[in-house]
């Protein structure tokens, strides 16, 4: 299994947004629908392997569960709409107990900690100042944490830094965070490579 947790700071946290307007009245969703699509596409598949946690606001959190996912297209607008759909149950979540939206679309009342605190295996924090993913070693059970357009914040570097996590890079230039789970994907795939 292959998790990801997307942070995205300005995300909504009530379904009223349009999806005509993602990268601004929605704070930035078009960055997290992008993440959501790196994710889970192949080219004619869905990777039924992977677990995704986009954490909005640090109020709510969005889990993708790729085995389950049934409704979900390439597109930002209809990733958009799943998780708006999500957020529509906001009531329904009740603490830490998820409210399934659409198939394999959950939504719980978690932000990172809570969220960091339910997974298991090795974590590991992508960040432009890490170890080259090629100088490291392949984890068997990773979980990547990502940040949206805007750098961790102290206390979620704090968060990581408790839980152990690794600090990897995934190339000597900054990436956006959907590229950044491709190259992870790809290097997964692989079983590491040597060089950049």
């Amino acid at each position: 299994m292959r998790q990801f947790i997307v942070l995205g700071h300005d995300a909504p946290t009530t379904d009223a947004f349009s999806l005509d307007d993602l990268a601004g009245g929605a704070g930035r969703l078009d960055v997290l629908c992008r993440c959501v699509s790196s994710g889970f596409f192949l080219s004619h598949a869905i990777r039924e392997d992977v677990r995704l946690f986009l954490v909005l606001s640090d109020e709510f959190t969005v889990r993708f569960e790729g085995s389950e996912l049934r409704r979900l297209n390439p597109d930002e607008r209809s990733t958009a709409a799943l998780i708006r759909a999500a957020l529509a149950e906001r009531e329904g979540a009740i603490g830490h107990v998820e409210v399934e939206s659409t198939p394999g679309v959950y939504l719980s009342r978690r932000g990172f900690a809570d969220v960091l605190d339910s997974v298991s295996g090795t974590v590991i924090q992508l960040h432009e100042d890490g170890t080259p993913l090629s100088e490291s070693e392949v984890p068997e059970h990773p979980t990547f944490v990502l940040s949206d357009h805007h750098d961790f914040t102290e206390r979620e570097g704090e968060l990581l830094s408790e839980r152990g996590a690794e600090r990897l890079s995934v190339g000597p230039e900054a990436l956006h965070a959907n590229h950044a789970i491709t190259v992870v994907h790809n290097w997964l795939d692989t079983g590491g490579f040597e060089s950049y």
